[in-house]
């Protein structure tokens, strides 16, 4: 099997040696040998098993993909937020439609039954390749998968050309590897340069960013001026005057049912042949996951962007509550221009808020916090960095008809302290506590 991970090495494997942003994988080639390598493909040097010297290992693994690609359509999605849940609603309709589909992204890897984890968002191009052959063996006639601006950026997804495009939104997120808004959405374009002749993409026309995705043969939906028009914002909306129902709660939530129904017109669906299927939709793991507590509700989600963060506590402003209570904190070694904003509008749209630990990795999880409230003219706050007394107390003020929120993590079941990955459970946490 052709790697280009040499810690992934495996007796027999033949070990790639790609030149990456930061790594170049000659470096690694003697330790892809003592794993059991037993070829090299190269652009220089002479090792001690068959070894092949190329022009160029990047080329060579870009003819390597397209020559091994199965016939399965693809579905991409790109933007800030709104990826998983637009996947993973994409993916439940094509099963209930019965047709076979698989999914890759922030949830790991999901055919009908199976469901494996997975390194990152969007994996590298070889491992992306396993997961198409796998899927088209198991019958999958599409793949929806999230396309990340990491991935658009590194060429991850150069050797696929894809039958769907989807845009989301376009929001702060990524600074500390992009640097600037106008590199990050110029990743995100890259999506919809991939997209076939006859593919058509599908673009939240009321993002201020939309026009920059309108390439080729393109829809727009939204609220005003669209192809698909949207009216309403709650589980009752109509698209261009067709009512659907739906369980998810939330405006954001519109936006990406309302993609995914965009998606199956496309494909010649009808609303009547979409309803029932809408209707039974719900949304992924750690994505607005409602506990109830006597009176009061515990919602766990995945938000972590200040834009993420804004819409679910506006959704949750809409329901009937006493006091909002929010648990939140910042990712360290990523973008810090946003903790400020997220500890702004954190204590802006909350009665009380405790800020806490995310995933802090190298930094000190205090300097984190205190980039957070950096700024802050509000008072209605407190620190506390270790993620589990935090839970602990945000369930403490609870007293009757209040909502605590507890965000950033929503499905991770670990924290990343130092380099050293913990398990650790927000779910868990509440649940040992009520």
């Amino acid at each position: 099997m052709l790697k280009c991970d040499s810690r992934e090495i495996k007796e027999g494997d033949t070990f790639l040696a790609l030149k990456g942003q930061i790594y170049d994988g000659h470096d690694f080639i003697e330790e892809a040998i003592r794993l059991g390598a037993s070829k090299i493909i190269a652009e220089r040097g002479e090792y001690s098993v068959p070894t092949e010297i190329v022009p160029s290992t990047k080329e060579y693994l870009n003819k390597y993909l397209k020559d091994h690609m199965v016939p399965i359509k693809i579905i991409g999605v790109t933007g800030t937020n709104g990826k998983t849940t637009t996947c993973f609603l994409i993916w439940q309709i094509f099963w209930m439609l019965d047709i076979p589909c698989s999914y890759i992204g922030t949830l790991g890897f999901y055919t009908k039954e199976k469901k494996s984890d997975l390194k990152n968002t969007t994996p590298g191009s070889l491992e992306l390749l396993r997961l198409f052959e796998e899927s088209y063996e198991e019958g999958c006639q599409y793949v929806v998968m999230e396309a990340s601006s990491q991935a658009l950026d590194q060429g991850r997804l150069d050797f696929i050309t894809f039958d769907y495009a989807i845009f989301t939104n376009l929001t702060q997120d990524h600074l500390d590897y992009h640097h600037t808004m106008e590199n990050y959405l110029k990743a995100k374009q890259k999506l919809f340069d991939k997209v076939k002749k006859e593919g058509v993409s599908i673009i939240n026309g009321d993002d201020p960013c939309s026009s920059y995705f309108e390439k080729g043969n393109f829809v727009t939906y939204g609220y005003s001026s669209c192809d698909y028009e949207i009216e309403g914002e709650n589980s009752s909306f109509t698209i261009n005057e067709e009512e659907y129902q739906t369980s998810l709660l939330g405006k954001y939530n519109i936006y990406n049912m309302t993609s995914a129904i965009c998606l199956f017109y496309q494909l010649g669906y009808t609303p009547l042949d979409l309803k029932e299927s809408i209707l039974k939709c719900h949304s992924p793991e750690g994505r607005m996951d409602v506990i109830s507590y006597g009176t009061n509700k515990i919602i766990v989600d995945y938000a972590h962007t200040p834009d993420a963060m804004e819409n679910i506590l506006d959704c949750v402003r809409e329901m009937p509550y006493h006091k909002i209570i929010t648990i939140i904190g910042c990712g360290g070694d990523r973008d810090k221009s946003k903790r400020p904003i997220m500890g702004e509008i954190a204590t802006r749209k909350s009665d009380y808020v405790i800020f806490t630990s995310d995933n802090p990795r190298s930094e000190n999880p205090m300097r984190i916090l205190k980039d957070m409230i950096k700024g802050l003219d509000s008072v209605n706050y407190e620190i506390e960095s270790n993620r589990e007394i935090a839970i602990k107390k945000g369930i403490q003020f609870l007293t009757n008809d209040d909502i605590l929120l507890v965000l950033g993590k929503g499905h991770e079941k670990y924290q990343i302290i130092g380099t050293e990955k913990r398990f650790f459970d927000d779910k868990q946490v509440i649940r040992d506590n009520i």
